[in-house]
């Protein structure tokens, strides 16, 4: 059963802008070798300001703790997190399986 972990950060105000830049310039192309896990990233227009929203779709917990086992373990991600976390305000993380009906991603 596939596993979705849903990581929403919330950025100081006024840093959300300059996080999506560092995200476009160094985020993403030190993500892009593990694209094939991830759904999507997003920001929000309405309700909630401020955050950056990612979806991840993994096989079950141990891909998951491998995936990020690697991710952590990665240089180039780890010098872009190193300059992203001073504009992080709060980090959620939520795991979830999807429902029985429906589509799912």
């Amino acid at each position: 059963m596939a596993l979705y972990e849903l990581r929403t950060y919330t950025f100081h105000v006024g840093r959300l802008g300059e996080a999506v830049s560092l995200y476009h310039s160094e985020g993403w192309p030190a993500l892009q070798k593990y694209e094939d896990k991830l759904v999507g990233y997003f920001t929000g227009d309405i309700g909630a300001m401020n955050q950056l929203v990612h979806l991840w779709k993994f096989d079950d917990d141990a891909d998951r703790r491998q995936h990020w086992a690697a991710v952590f373990a990665d240089a180039e991600f780890m010098a872009f997190a190193g300059k992203l976390r001073p504009m992080i305000l709060t980090q959620e993380n939520k795991l979830l399986f999807a429902s029985p009906w429906g589509p799912h991603p």
